[in-house]
């Protein structure tokens, strides 16, 4: 079922004998090369435009050390919190760079609009959509003194661990690369440069420094890198290198990527920049194809500086990175002060565009006998239980998270819309936050307490406990965090990395504003003693040590329970919190949100869960409810968009762009460590072209809710399937579908196609060819014509040495999900 991997290996070291002939435009070579007999070749894209007057003008006129200042970042005078800053060079008018990571917004410390994450953004299937997406960044992106998006990312979904998931857009490279290239034209028809990103093969979090991703030629292109290159035909302006190595070196010096393929095989005409901190060399990463290194300058720095004087680099290779980053600046008007004006924040449009984003995406997963929407009692009398129904989750943690304006919490949205007549109740269900700690000795507060700035405050005391059990101790702090030990064991030791910063969207911070850091204790009955060491730094601090213990989830349980069954119907909100900097080690709800379920559920069995997940997790419950929504991480609408559609509001528009697996041990990476995490620092993506929903077809595996699936408040019938097929290869695909139900509603039409017969490759026994967003009126029908393009119904072939066209009669199937498919018709391809 999965490539020859050995095969496709060879085929990518023979793209790298290839790149090291070729510096001379394989794109045009590549276009004029002749198809074996029967192939077609689909059409390459146009390569970018050469740099203009300005940016050689400029650049005959830097010398050495102005050209490397551009190649490299700096610390910020006047930082705003943004990722990253390039120092201009005031000599000849060139202004400072500012960037700032934009997965889901602007990522600074002022506030910002917080989109829904983009695998929420995706769900909608709308690629009109994300080019508004995209367009509120921009205009953001250039309001808040920001000059490059470090977004979109568009690396797929592999595995369900990954802990980046909710960042990017779907396990399927055709919807990715549809929605990636509409981001792109969005932000940067603001005048943001974009950055898509990571180039190429991040598809998971663990080891990502140092993990060696390994696929082959065809791999690499019919999956992973074709979201890539339609950011490239969509003309991004920039590119960011993956922290990991692709075939064996590392992305950010791999002549293959960054030359062989990005240049000159599609005319890419920007900057590649690294990731931060992974520049690990300085004339193999710059003459491969490295722009420029982040945030700082340990290789790009003095060391080029050296190697140029040396004459290990040619000068010619710095002038070849700084034309690519001059060319892109002068092309968006960041070369002089002739800069169009920046934009005032509109964050009234923002909002307005994060409700919509929020509502198309909501993925209603399972509603049993019409349980949604909540209407006459169950609209009257309802019980919402669960941390983030009080707690809005706003975005996920690391680039992602973004300071909104304001954001509602659910209960009050649901409230507000229930309306004064109805009863709504809430029960936490599971404390986040903890409660106070038992009476100390010697006495003190630790609830609020406050630092004044240039003081330190420290105390040692005694604390009883009746009874063995497991402690998680939580502290709020909004300044350093404080030191504490518990019998000598420090709680909340400084972590490595990342992981310090990134501590996740909903847990790393309180309702209070404080951060905040977790740890689980193990105590025996009787006296244990506590230290405490908090500094006020400059500003001075406030903090605060609480605890959850046994007794107190055992009360919230109680009261979750009691609240479920005097309530008609019970809003249950779940919650798994992803970050930037780890996958997770199960696909389980976090906590105790499970036994939560099992009760809820046991008490008042019209519960309708709500998830607020970054991607798919197991649902041993789920049979036990009435009705499932899937949230994401909704932005700073989410409690609006989520009552709207619970309500009836709003039709669920949203289709899962990910497979939901059955179990941990039911997807494509499962019980493989060869393919996940890696075994000796490598992985293997022995699953070839069988991505996603491919898999689980080539496999005769049932997922939980397969790729595509999401249901509406009314029913829709596909009718009168006519294919087409066009003297290009391509195949217009002509249906109607029709809304049999009572009410408005969307429908999302997909379209699979099955393999050819002509071609000699492992192909999918059927993949997403095409889609469309439909929003129909009670008993409308509506005739849609979907032109599936010949790339798409094309294969790359490392023999032929690019795509090739898949001709012969295949099967085109069309549906609600890529396991309900309605109409099945054949077309002939023919080459042209």
């Amino acid at each position: 079922m999965t490539a020859d991997v050995p095969q496709e290996q060879a085929a990518v070291r023979g793209v790298t004998r290839r790149t090291a002939l070729g510096l001379l435009g394989a794109a045009v070579a590549l276009a004029a090369t002749t198809a074996p007999a029967g192939h077609a070749r689909a059409k390459a894209p146009s390569p970018a435009k050469a740099p203009g007057r300005r940016a050689e003008e400029l650049l005959a006129r830097l010398t050495l050390d102005e050209k490397l200042s551009l190649l490299h970042g700096a610390r910020d005078p006047k930082s705003l919190g943004q990722a990253g800053y390039l120092p201009g060079v005031p000599r000849l008018g060139i202004p400072e760079l500012r960037l700032a990571d934009g997965p889901a917004g602007v990522r600074v410390r002022a506030n910002a609009t917080a989109l829904p994450a983009p695998v929420m953004l995706a769900a909608a299937f709308d690629p009109a959509l994300a080019h508004a997406y995209g367009r509120v960044i921009g205009r953001e992106g250039r309001a808040l003194g920001q000059d490059v998006l470090l977004s979109p990312m568009v690396n797929l979904i592999r595995t369900p661990y990954a802990g980046r998931n909710f960042e990017t857009f779907s396990e399927d490279p055709l919807l990715s690369a549809d929605l990636v290239a509409e981001e792109i034209r969005g932000i940067q028809a603001e005048g943001l440069i974009a950055t898509v990103k990571h180039f190429a093969l991040n598809n998971q979090e663990k080891d990502r420094t140092s993990v060696d991703a390994r696929a082959g030629e065809r791999t690499l292109h019919e999956t992973e890198l074709r979201g890539f290159e339609a950011a490239v035909a969509a003309g991004t302006g920039a590119i960011m290198a993956a922290y990991n190595k692709v075939n064996g070196v590392h992305a950010g010096e791999n002549a293959a990527l960054l030359t062989g393929v990005l240049r000159d095989r599609w005319g890419f005409g920007g900057w590649v920049m690294s990731d931060w901190d992974a520049t690990h060399s300085t004339a193999a990463a710059l003459t491969a194809g490295l722009d420029m290194e982040m945030p700082s300058g340990a290789r790009f720095g003095e060391p080029l500086k050296t190697a140029v004087a040396e004459g290990t680099v040619p000068e010619a290779a710095v002038d070849r990175a700084v034309r690519r980053i001059l060319a892109v600046r002068e092309r968006f008007g960041l070369l002089g002060p002739d800069a169009s004006p920046r934009p005032a924040r509109d964050a009234a449009d923002g909002a307005r565009l994060a409700l919509r984003v929020a509502t198309a995406g909501a993925t209603l997963l399972r509603n049993e006998h019409g349980a949604l929407p909540l209407t006459g009692p169950a609209a009257r009398s309802l019980a919402v239980v669960g941390p983030t129904g009080a707690v809005p989750f706003v975005s996920g943690g690391g680039s992602a998270h973004v300071v909104p304006d304001a954001a509602a919490s659910p209960i009050d949205a649901l409230r507000a819309r229930a309306g004064a007549d109805a009863e709504v109740a809430y029960a936490v269900g599971e404390d986040l936050y903890g409660k106070p700690l038992p009476p100390l000795t010697p006495a003190a507060s630790l609830e609020d307490r406050g630092v004044a700035a240039g003081g330190t405050w420290t105390h040692d005391a005694a604390f009883s406990v009746p009874e063995g059990d497991t402690w998680t101790f939580v502290v709020h702090y909004s300044g350093t965090r404080p030191v504490i030990a518990v019998d000598g064991t420090e709680l909340f030791p400084v972590r490595q990395g990342v992981a310090e910063y990134f501590a996740g969207g909903l847990l790393g911070s309180a309702p209070d504003g404080l951060h905040v850091r977790r740890a689980d204790v193990a105590l025996t009955a009787g006296e244990h003693r506590i230290t405490v060491t908090a500094k006020g730094g400059t500003t001075g601090q406030r903090f605060s040590l609480r605890a959850v213990t046994s007794a107190g989830r055992a009360a919230d349980l109680a009261e979750a329970v009691a609240a479920a069954r005097a309530a008609h119907t019970v809003v249950l909100f779940a919650y798994e919190d992803a970050t930037e900097g780890r996958d997770r080690t199960s696909l389980a709800l976090p906590g105790r949100q499970e036994e939560l379920i099992r009760a809820v559920t046991a008490a008042n069995p019209r519960t309708v869960v709500v998830l607020n997940t970054s991607s798919a997790v197991t649902m041993p419950w789920l049979d036990r409810t009435a009705a499932l929504l899937q949230m994401y991480y909704p932005g700073q609408e989410g409690a609006a968009a989520t009552a709207a559609v619970l309500f009836g509001d709003a039709d669920p528009g949203g289709r899962l762009t990910q497979s939901f697996p059955a179990s941990e041990d039911a997807h494509p990476t499962a019980g493989d460590p060869h393919r996940y995490p890696g075994k000796d620092g490598t992985e293997e993506y022995s699953e070839g072209v069988h991505v996603g929903h491919r898999w689980y077809d080539a496999q005769g595996v049932a997922p939980l809710f397969p790729f595509g699936h999401g249901r509406s408040y009314t029913t829709f019938a596909y009718e009168s399937l006519r294919l087409t097929a066009r003297p290009d290869g391509a195949l217009d695909v002509s249906f109607a579908v029709r809304n049999t139900g009572r009410r408005a509603g969307v429908e999302v039409a997909q379209i699979y196609a099955g393999p050819s017969p002509d071609l000699r490759l492992d192909q999918p026994m059927q993949f997403l060819a095409g889609y469309r967003r439909l929003e129909l009126a009670a008993g409308e029908r509506r005739r849609v014509t979907v032109r599936v393009a010949a790339r798409t119904l094309s294969s790359f072939d490392p023999a032929a040495g690019g795509w090739v066209l898949g001709t012969g009669v295949r099967d085109v199937r069309v549906g609600a999900s890529s396991r309900d498919l309605r109409l099945t018709a054949r077309a002939e391809i023919r080459a042209r």
